[in-house]
This record gives structure tokens, C-alpha cells and sequence, in this order.
């Protein structure tokens, strides 16, 4: 089993990674590769299927072959990225081939890789973007780390905000703190609390606060 660099494997649990290949193999063996690493997977074989299942569940990763049969896997690409939830996505290529590469990567992929496929290395990058949406912290008893699911779509300031509420300062205290007004504050926090899908101040503490 590769080693799992950014995060204990119980971390993985909740995530889902979604692997989208006209190959039944490809995708079989890619679910055990990140079963092993404590992720949960699915997988479907043409595009209409891939997009009924994730509108049904939002994956916390995605892996689609460029070529999907006779579907595109850069419109799959585009289309995932086109509902701005962060979600990273990963292009294989059933050989290397450069220009293919270059388009996907400008398209907003995280990573294109060729067959045979690298295990390691997939394991490694999907850890890596995994990590840029995630926030680390303790409870308050410092006792366990806790993550923060898109943490990577918050702004540099949104995430100072964030961490400014997490330790209980108030609007007033937080706008003084970073030199803007109490208004402003809550206008990030606003934007915080839907981006991370918190429904008020209690529920955002709690996805802060709880794992």
C-alpha cells in the first residue's frame, strides 16, 4: 500500500473519489488502489452515468480518461469545474500525448497522467490537492485534528476571518484585528458560512469544531 503522506487514513473516509474510464479494469483497480488508502470510491463507465451519480452525491475527487469511449473527458473536465465546488480533477491519458496535456491542465486539471498508470505519484497529487482543501486544527480540548471541507474556495481573507470566528472574536474585534469594518466582517463570514455550507454562526462553529 502506498504510503499516505499529508494524512491518516481515517481522514479519507468521508471523501469520495469518483474515477470515470471506459475501461471496467482501470476503474476496478484504481478503487482498491484509494480503498486502501481509506477513501470511499465509485466509479461509471460512460459519461450519462458519471453525471446522474454525481449530481446525486458531490465527489470529493474526480478521475476521467480523456477519452470516454466516444465522449470528451476535457467536457467532463470543464463541466466539473464549471459548478465551482473546488473539486480536483485528474485526466488520464491512455498514452502520453503533450498537446493533450497542456489543454487539460489549461482546462483546470490538477494533474494528467499517462498509462500505465503511477500509482504512487496519483496517490501522491491527489493527497496534494486534497491538502489545499482542507484546514487543520484541534478541538478544543487539542486533544484530535479536525478538518474543514472546502477550505480551498475561501479567499485569503475568508480564511482569516474563518480563523479570526474559530477563536471567538467578535466582528468588532475581528475588523479590528485585520483593519476593516465590523460590516465587512460580515460580509466574509457571510461568504464563508456558504461556502463551507454552514446554515448559521452555531453550524459553521461546528463543522469548525467537530471532525
Amino acid at each position: 500500500m502506498t504510503e499516505n503522506v499529508y494524512f491518516p487514513s481515517y481522514l479519507n473516509r468521508d471523501r469520495l473519489i469518483h474515477i470515470l474510464d471506459a475501461d471496467p479494469a482501470t476503474c476496478e483497480a484504481l478503487s482498491v488502489l484509494f480503498r486502501l488508502e481509506g477513501f470511499q470510491t465509485a466509479f461509471s463507465l460512460d459519461a450519462a452515468q458519471f453525471l446522474l451519480a454525481i449530481a446525486q452525491r458531490r465527489p470529493d475527487v474526480v478521475i476521467v480518461n480523456y477519452r470516454i469511449g466516444s465522449e470528451d473527458g476535457l467536457a467532463i473536465l470543464r463541466h466539473v469545474k464549471t459548478q465551482r465546488t473546488g473539486t480536483p480533477v485528474f485526466v488520464l491519458e491512455d498514452q502520453p500525448e503533450v498537446d493533450l496535456a497542456v489543454e487539460a491542465m489549461r482546462a483546470g486539471a490538477s494533474d494528467v497522467i499517462a498509462k500505465p498508470i503511477d500509482s504512487e505519484r496519483l496517490v501522491r497529487s491527489v493527497a496534494e490537492a486534497l491538502r489545499h482543501d482542507i484546514l487543520l486544527g484541534t478541538d478544543r480540548g487539542g486533544r484530535r485534528p479536525v478538518e474543514v471541507r472546502g477550505f480551498a474556495q475561501l479567499t485569503p481573507r475568508e480564511r482569516e476571518v474563518l480563523q479570526l470566528i474559530t477563536n471567538g472574536q467578535s466582528n468588532k474585534e475581528a475588523g479590528r484585528e485585520l483593519g476593516i469594518s465590523p460590516r465587512t466582517i460580515e460580509v466574509h463570514r457571510a461568504r464563508v458560512m456558504e461556502k463551507l455550507g454552514a446554515r448559521n454562526t452555531a453550524d459553521l462553529m461546528r463543522i469548525v469544531l467537530t471532525s
